[in-house]
């Protein structure tokens, strides 16, 4: 007993510590500056193509591998890292307004339900036909499937990934969904859709919301309604693949006799945003500030949290064959969604 009650004051100790040391805030305004450098500069050219997310990672991961990681800095950058992440995902759900998925979104679903079992199925499958690494590739097989970074940012507390993996599969994820969604606009007048099908088919295919919003926008305002309609419901299905995902977790430590997967209890803040968002009357302007400027932008500093983890000389190592096993599968993916629109 007093063995417990010593650790118990030790806990408690450290956390105090930290809490008290000025370090610890320089550290989370050390990720916020990033952040906000990196949402400034997206709108340079070229920039502005990839967004601000990955401009943020990739200062991070530069800022990293030239100046090596502040460790002084440390419980700051991994309160960002880890606890604003989580809180980044909770603001997240104000995007999805459970509603009019399943008011409108019925047949959507299940497109969706296919886009994420072949994007993950197909993403693993070719790891293990190019012996990639498997933890960073069902990162991009999940992010691929459900909605990019806001996906693996997710899942990845519940899978226990490494920081440096979910930063990587955040990066790749952004980069590769921006050349999807420019390669989508520029072939659209060639491809026999209606604007309508154009949409859906942006919605269950492309990686990020923004991808699809870039992708169907200049198809015409039903083509944007639909894509996002369909994104949406993608971003509905992160419920449960994280509820199943957290289950599997579970079933795998015991079979392992290791500590079990802690329930991710930041989804249920995740669905009650959502829920608040659908059916409370929050004003537009507010509810738009904290959809599309806190949340993204939050979620960009626990990125650079994240990149700062990442060293340069393991991504040749690492990540080219995860790397080349999502692209084939994102090309699988939207091929495979393109003909289930005929049917």
């Amino acid at each position: 007993m007093l063995q417990q009650n010593d650790m118990a004051m030790a806990v408690t100790s450290t956390a105090t510590k930290k809490w008290m040391n000025p370090q610890f805030y320089l550290g989370i305004l050390f990720t916020l500056i990033i952040a906000a450098a990196g949402t400034a500069a997206a709108n340079l050219p070229v920039l502005n193509h990839i967004g601000g997310l990955l401009t943020a990672i990739l200062i991070a991961v530069l800022y990293r591998n030239i100046f090596s990681y502040p460790e002084d800095l440390r419980t700051g950058i991994q309160f960002s890292a880890q606890k604003l992440l989580r809180f980044a995902i909770v603001l997240y759900g104000f995007k999805l307004n459970i509603d009019i998925v399943l008011h409108q979104g019925g047949l959507l679903l299940v497109h969706d339900t296919l886009s994420i079992i072949v994007a993950i199925a197909t993403t693993m499958l070719l790891a293990k036909f190019f012996k990639a690494d498997m933890n960073l590739s069902l990162l991009l097989g999940i992010g691929t499937g459900v909605c990019g970074a806001a996906a693996i940012a997710a899942i990845s507390p519940i899978v226990k990934a490494e920081d440096e993996d979910t930063a990587i599969g955040a990066g790749i994820i952004a980069l590769m969904g921006t050349l999807f969604a420019i390669t989508y606009a520029l072939i659209r007048p060639f491809l026999p859709l209606t604007p309508t099908q154009f949409g859906i088919w942006s919605g269950i295919s492309l990686h990020e919301i923004a991808h699809v919003a870039a992708a169907a926008a200049p198809a015409g305002t039903n083509a944007l309604a639909m894509g996002l309609l369909a994104k949406l419901g993608r971003v509905f299905l992160l419920i449960p693949l994280s509820l199943i995902l957290s289950l599997w977790m579970r079933r795998k430590d015991r079979d392992e006799s290791a500590k079990s997967a802690p329930f991710p209890w930041f989804l249920v803040g995740f669905l009650a945003t959502s829920i608040v968002g659908t059916y409370f009357p929050i004003p537009k302007n507010i509810l738009f500030d904290i959809s599309n400027v806190i949340g993204p932008f939050l979620l960009a500093a626990a990125m650079v949290g994240l990149g700062l983890n990442v060293h340069l000389s393991n991504l040749r190592s690492r990540a080219l064959r995860p790397l080349l096993a999502m692209f084939i599968a994102s090309i699988i993916l939207s091929a495979f969604s393109y003909f289930t629109l005929w049917f």
